[in-house]
């Protein structure tokens, strides 16, 4: 494996991470309707408490909260293409980049002060989370083999 075969693996990831985001937001969307919940601000917080940025009233946090939602789903695609690096293909890099995903958003989370360790949450809201960051994993991996073939 040389650079070329890193660059391509993350490259296809990224690609296949932004479909996936596609995929999550949609689910999103459906849900909140279904549920009447309202749109999470925490990739907002993430950027702010990581930056220290805070933006100008409630427009400009929802602005941010969706650049953050996209990149790091475009990223966490890219973390797909490291998990195939590893020589893991499948379903099981699917469980994989899923498990890498939602705890490491999960240890973020709790080590910036943004939210308890995922024990400590509503069930809905533990529910919601797994469920939508399944569909990001999912799709990603799905796209992710079909580009790899």
């Amino acid at each position: 494996m040389d650079g070329r075969d890193v660059a391509v693996a993350l490259g296809r990831g990224a690609l296949a991470g932004a479909v996936g985001t596609a995929a999550m937001t949609v689910s999103e969307r459906l849900e909140m309707r279904l549920t009447g919940r309202e749109a999470s601000n925490v990739p907002a917080e993430v950027a702010e408490r990581l930056t220290g940025f805070e933006p100008a009233g409630a427009q400009a946090e929802a602005r941010l909260s969706r650049g953050v939602h996209w990149g790091h789903g475009i990223l966490m695609g890219a973390l797909r293409g490291g998990v195939a690096l590893t020589g893991a293909r499948g379903v099981s890099a699917t469980a994989l980049h899923y498990g890498l995903m939602w705890g490491g958003d999960a240890a973020l989370y709790d080590a910036l002060g943004i939210a308890p360790p995922p024990w400590a949450w509503e069930r809905s809201e533990l529910a919601t989370d797994l469920l939508h960051k399944g569909v990001h994993a999912a799709v990603t991996g799905a796209v992710y083999e079909r580009l790899a073939s």
